[in-house]
């Protein structure tokens, strides 16, 4: 790892910060128009009664400049719990440092101590640069595989059955 950076757990005092690169990927991803969460329920999800994620930050001399943000999954062909990362974000002055590939070990480090059996996540299929790296580093990109979503008033036209 660069001298330059760390990679660590997010601690309660980070949550602004995390939330402030949370805005800077979505709009990134061109997707900041589904930002509608706050500070307060990340704080609550990453650090309240039952946290439901966890997150890493890189930190740049006293600068978090990247994160990861991630939550158990479970693989039932495997019967084994699982990491999904939903998002990885390194702020583009500090790209091609190593921080992003420093945020996965990190994570694939974590899964090998807790025993999970797999450590997966998504990209977007315009997004090459990213695709490309993670292949370059070993990622299998699964391309028969779609993600399936419901959400807000389709979320609960399904919970009543229509």
């Amino acid at each position: 790892m660069s001298e330059n950076f760390t990679i660590r757990p997010a601690q309660p005092s980070d949550v602004s910060t995390l939330f402030a690169l949370i805005k800077a990927l979505a709009e990134y991803e061109k997707l900041s128009h589904q930002v509608t969460g706050n500070e307060e329920a990340l704080a609550e999800h990453l650090f309240g009664k039952q946290p439901c994620a966890e997150a890493i930050v890189a930190q740049w001399g006293n600068e978090c400049v990247g994160f990861a943000l991630f939550f158990p999954n479970y693989s039932t062909f495997l019967t084994k719990p699982g990491i999904y990362l939903e998002d990885l974000f390194v702020l583009p002055h500090y790209r091609r440092q190593g921080i992003g590939k420093a945020l996965l070990t990190y994570l694939a480090q974590l899964a090998i101590k807790r025993d999970l059996g797999r450590f997966e996540w998504s990209v977007l299929d315009w997004n090459s640069p990213a695709i490309q790296f993670y292949q370059k580093i070993g990622a299998d990109v699964l391309p028969d595989w779609r993600i399936c979503r419901v959400s807000g008033e389709t979320l609960f036209k399904l919970a009543q059955g229509c």
